[in-house]
C-alpha cells in the first residue's frame, strides 16, 4: 500500500482526497493528518482513519484534540508540526492554505517524497528555493491544480524539445464579462459564488480577480521550465478543457472531464498509475459546446501583474504572493472594495526592492516585509 499524508485534512482540497482514498481503500493507508485548527474535524477524521500522526498549528488546542483522536495516534502541535508530519509517508499532499504551505512543500522534497502538490502558493513564493531542494533524489512533484495536472498529463505525450505552447485555461470567474465600471460596485457574496467550483474564500476571490490563473502561470512556468512568452491564458467558462499543449508540429492536446477536483487528486496519489474509479467523466452525447475567449486585461489586471512579477523572477513572485493575501483578506473584511485589490496590489509591487532568494529564511523575510508594506497601503486606502 502506498502511505499517504494529508496536511490541510480539514480543507475543500483534503476532505476531496479523503474521498479519493474512501474509494480505494485497499491501495492506500492514511499515516498522517494536519490541520491548521480545526480541531473537531481533525479529530473525526482521525477515528475514521487512525493515522500514525495528527498534526495542528494551534499548538493551544493539542491537549483538546489528544483526548479526542484514537489511541496510538500521536499528536504534534506547534508552527512546525504539519512541516514534521510531511516526513511520514510515501506521498505528501499538500493543501495547506496560502503561504504556510512553503515548510510542508521544502519538507517533502528534502525527504525525497512524491509532493502533491496543492499549495501553489509555496512553489510560488519560493520557487529558487523550491527547485534546489527538488533535485534531493526521489523528491518529485505532481500538481493537484486541475489546470498543471492537465498539462502534466498532457506533456506525456512529448519530449521538452517539442512543447511549443502551455495554455492554461480559466473559468473566468464570476464576473466575466464585466466591465471595469460594473465591478466597481460587486461585493463579497458576489466574489464568493462561484459558476463552476467549490473552494475556500481566499482561492475564491483569487479567481474572481483572475489572480488565481495569474498565480498559475508562475507556477506553470515553475512546474514545467517553459517561458512566460510561451504560456498563454484563455476564458473557457465551461470548465471541461483543463488546459492544453501545443506541440511544435502544430497538434495540440487537451484534457477534458467535468469540474471534480477529485480527479487531480487521484491522479496525483496513483502516479504513475491511474486511479481505479472514474471522476469527472463526460457524457459526450449531452457536452453541446465549449467556448474560448481572451481574457480581458483591463477589467482584471491582477493576471497581468502577477505575469510581470513571475517575469520579474527573484522574490517578486513572492513579495506578490504575499501582497496579495494581505489585500485579499482586506477586501474580506470590508476594508477596500473588489477593484481595490488590485489596485493595492499594482502600489505593493512598485514598491518591491528587486531582492533575490537564497534560502527559505530569505523568503520568510521577504513575505513579511511585503506584508507590512501592503497593510500600510491598505490602511491608506481605507482611512
Amino acid at each position: 500500500m502506498t502511505t499517504v499524508a494529508v496536511l490541510g485534512s480539514t480543507g475543500s482540497i483534503g476532505t476531496q482526497a479523503l474521498d479519493v482514498i474512501r474509494a480505494e481503500p485497499e491501495r492506500y493507508d492514511v499515516v498522517a493528518l494536519g490541520a491548521s485548527s480545526s480541531v473537531e474535524r481533525l479529530a473525526a477524521q482521525a477515528r475514521e482513519l487512525h493515522p500514525q500522526v495528527v498534526a495542528l498549528d494551534d499548538e493551544t488546542r493539542a491537549g483538546e484534540l489528544a483526548a479526542m483522536v484514537p489511541a496510538g495516534t500521536e499528536v504534534v502541535a506547534g508552527s512546525d508540526a504539519l512541516t514534521v508530519a510531511a516526513a511520514s509517508a510515501d506521498v505528501v499532499l499538500n493543501a495547506v492554505v496560502g503561504f504556510a504551505g512553503l515548510g510542508v512543500t521544502l519538507a517533502a522534497l528534502a525527504g525525497g517524497r512524491r509532493l502533491a502538490l496543492a499549495n501553489k502558493e509555496s512553489l510560488i513564493a519560493g520557487g529558487p528555493v523550491v527547485q534546489r531542494v527538488r533535485a534531493t533524489p526521489g523528491a518529485e512533484i505532481i500538481p493537484v491544480d486541475s489546470e498543471h495536472c492537465a498539462l502534466h498529463q498532457c506533456l506525456r505525450a512529448g519530449q521538452p524539445p517539442e512543447v511549443a505552447k502551455l495554455v492554461l485555461t480559466a473559468s473566468g470567474g464570476p464576473f466575466r464579462g464585466r466591465s471595469p465600471a460594473e465591478l466597481a460596485s460587486v461585493g463579497v457574496d458576489d466574489a464568493l459564488t462561484h459558476p463552476t467550483w467549490r473552494m475556500g474564500p481566499k482561492i475564491t476571490v483569487d479567481s474572481s480577480t483572475l489572480m488565481n490563473k495569474g498565480l498559475e502561470v508562475i507556477e506553470a512556468h515553475e512546474l514545467f521550465g517553459i517561458p512566460y512568452d510561451r504560456i498563454e491564458v484563455v476564458v473557457h467558462p465551461q470548465s471541461v478543457v483543463h488546459s492544453m499543449v501545443e506541440f511544435s508540429d502544430g497538434a495540440t492536446l487537451a484534457q477534458l472531464s467535468l469540474p471534480d477536483m477529485r480527479l487531480p487528486i487521484a491522479y496525483a496519489l496513483a502516479w504513475p498509475h491511474r486511479a481505479r474509479r472514474p471522476f469527472g467523466a463526460i457524457d459526450w452525447a449531452n457536452l453541446r459546446r465549449l467556448d474560448f475567449e481572451a481574457p480581458d486585461h483591463a477589467a482584471f489586471p491582477c493576471l497581468g501583474l502577477a505575469v510581470e512579477a513571475g517575469r520579474a523572477g527573484g522574490s517578486a513572485p513572492a513579495w506578490l504572493n504575499a501582497a496579495n493575501e494581505v489585500a485579499v483578506a482586506a477586501f474580506l473584511d470590508g476594508l477596500i472594495p473588489w477593484t481595490g485589490i488590485g489596485e493595492v496590489l499594482k502600489e505593493a509591487l512598485s514598491e518591491h526592492d528587486g531582492s533575490e532568494l537564497e534560502c527559505a529564511e530569505a523568503v520568510v523575510d521577504v513575505d513579511r516585509r511585503s506584508r507590512h508594506s501592503t497593510e500600510q497601503i491598505v490602511k491608506r486606502r481605507a482611512a
